[in-house]
């Protein structure tokens, strides 16, 4: 139940306040042309999968368009979409074979340009995914490099090597694909034989590129500038720790450790010393563009390392303004551990001048009802719509909106959606699936199109008496989790982030600063925001006493005053003591 207090500007019939200022610590001012991005929450929409304008069973740019004022009601300050460029759709966008255009699929450069003044008429930031690590294998570029051959300039803009063995038929090295197999594949040169190999962390289709060769430097240089001309406020840059490998491409130790994890891990073929110089040109042309007109251009990366200390050496003052937090995801619900991973973001992030960037999850994650259900205690993954899996991921997302920084909002986590774990085989479309024939990890079930409206298939998700179905089937049990049910329903998810960001707007100790954490009993996190704000996580499944008197002004379930649930966050305004 969502409870607010008279007076606090929350109500859920009311649109969201606009950025107010607030006091400089522990609630600093609140952004707005420059510098907004410091405690921005910003909304994720993977394209294909959020509504679909012209029937074909895709969601494109136009559909974007179409829900701004559902995204501005909503009470998000931006966007970051998914690719949407010319793509074979190997990894559905993420091989991208021109940074310059819009894949028909989605629409149009005019449609873009459109939906960019569109955000902007409403107040919302529009951030574009790039792409930079590697590139599709139908890229003019790489096309070139299989028909110009070895000692090409052509094959310099990528990873071609000779094979080992007597007749060059094993790899250069051991290493492996983060999507299954090895991260190598051999062509066939254009006199018909077998020829040289080519690096590919993740498919075949994804040959990385070599930014050791200055014209890839110099071609994204133009592809950012591209975008920035119209009108884009920033980019989410995909693999970001990525772009160099070990100039020699030795052998690894643990050559099978990003195929086994899904992660990058190979320190010989991520976070390479090399990599900080790239963001440092990036930050300064970004910078040239706010120089020109005062408004703020954003660089958040996808940096997936072992530590916060490492993902500290990318948020320096001169390199990417922001980088996704993932070990809030990946950490399992648990107080000390919560404690622990927000205690070391706010000492390693924040302490580069930076703030944090907070996710629970994204296009790659299960998706955090269910995550959260396969927890102890929880119901298990086939029952995700029950159990705990929601009571935590309603107090997940209440608290990491009490948290100091910024936070990004996957699309349908604001509807509580479960992951859809029982998709039929013939379905699937993940490369993760098809090159290991496995469905552990694979990304499917949480990019089913978004249900909006109805009570059966395509769920207003697309329309038309010829409409095609959706690109991936939604289950019957979608209808429980429709937007329209959403909003009618005082209770759901859907209001309980609406009235999370209205307050984070309207009250000064929320966003940008710091916390101080609380006393309180063995299961319970608590902390204080600026002013006295405190909010408070019960990880147990037995009620507590609140660690504040009083009426909450926002709870994430039925929350009695002097009592604090298990498995439910708060937001009190403190007494005196807890300031």
């Amino acid at each position: 139940m969502l409870i607010a207090t008279a007076g606090n500007g929350s109500s859920a019939d009311s649109a969201p306040s606009p950025s107010l200022p607030g006091p400089a610590t522990g609630a600093a001012t609140r952004n707005t042309a420059q510098r907004w991005w410091r405690d921005a929450v910003i909304y994720q929409v993977y394209v294909r999968s959020f509504l679909d304008s012209t029937g074909d069973g895709i969601g494109d740019l136009a559909g974007v368009r179409t829900g701004l004022p559902y995204l501005k009601k909503l009470g998000v300050d931006g966007i970051w979409l998914s690719p949407f460029y010319p793509s074979p759709q190997h990894d559905h966008g993420y091989d991208v074979a021109d940074y310059r255009e819009v894949d028909p699929v989605y629409g149009d450069l005019a449609e873009f340009d459109r939906l960019v003044a569109d955000a902007h008429r409403l107040g919302l930031k529009v951030l574009l995914d790039i792409v930079p690590n590697h590139c599709s294998s139908e890229h003019p570029w790489f096309r070139a490099a299989l028909a110009d051959g070895p000692d090409s300039a052509a094959r310099s803009l990528f990873h071609f090597a000779d094979g080992r063995g007597e007749h060059g038929e094993l790899p250069p090295n051991n290493w492996r694909a983060m999507f299954g197999g090895p991260a190598w594949s051999r062509v066939t040169e254009s006199e018909g034989g077998a020829g040289q190999w080519y690096l590919h962390m993740f498919t075949p289709e994804q040959p990385d590129l070599n930014w050791r060769n200055p014209a890839v430097r110099a071609d994204f240089d133009s592809v950012l500038r591209f975008w920035l001309d119209r009108g884009v406020d920033g980019f989410r840059i995909d693999v970001a720790a990525g772009l160099f490998k070990h100039p020699e491409l030795p052998d690894s130790p643990d050559p099978a450790a990003d195929e086994r994890t899904r992660d990058s891990v190979n320190p010989l073929a991520w976070n390479q010393p090399e990599v900080h110089q790239v963001w440092r040109e990036w930050r300064a042309l970004c910078e040239e563009y706010t120089a020109h007109d005062g408004r703020d251009r954003l660089l958040v990366g996808e940096v997936s390392v072992r530590t916060p200390s490492e993902q500290a050496a990318y948020v320096r003052p001169d390199e990417l303004h922001q980088a996704f937090f993932f070990h809030l995801l990946t950490a399992r619900w648990d107080v000390d551990t919560f404690r622990k991973v927000i205690s070391e973001a706010l000492t390693d992030i924040a302490g580069t001048g930076s703030t944090v960037t907070w996710v629970l999850n994204n296009h790659d994650q299960v998706r955090t009802v269910t995550r959260y259900a396969a927890e102890p205690g929880g119901a298990g993954l086939a029952e995700s719509a029950g159990g705990l899996g929601p009571a935590r991921a309603r107090a997940a997302a209440l608290l990491m909106l009490a948290l100091p920084g910024a936070a990004y909002i996957y699309q349908g986590e604001e509807l509580g959606l479960p992951e859809v774990v029982d998709l039929p085989d013939e379905v699937l479309t993940d490369p993760i699936y098809h090159r290991t024939g496995s469905r552990e990890k694979i990304r499917d079930g949480c990019r089913v199109p978004l249900p909006w409206s109805g009570h059966a298939s395509p769920f207003g998700f697309t329309s038309g008496t010829d409409a095609a179905r959706p690109w991936l089937p939604q289950p019957e049990w979608f209808a429980d989790h429709a937007t329209d049910r959403a909003l009618a329903d005082t209770r759901s998810f859907w209001h309980l982030y609406r009235e999370g960001l209205a307050l984070r707007r309207s009250l000064p100790q929320l966003g940008e600063g710091t916390l101080r954490w609380l006393e309180s009993p063995p299961q319970v996190l608590a902390f204080v925001r600026g002013d006295g704000l405190v909010c408070a996580v019960n990880f147990g499944t037995e009620p507590v006493a609140a660690p504040v008197p009083g009426v909450p002004l926002l709870a994430s379930g039925d929350c009695p005053a002097g009592t604090l649930p298990g498995s439910t966050a708060a937001w009190w305004m403190g007494t005196p003591e807890s300031r």
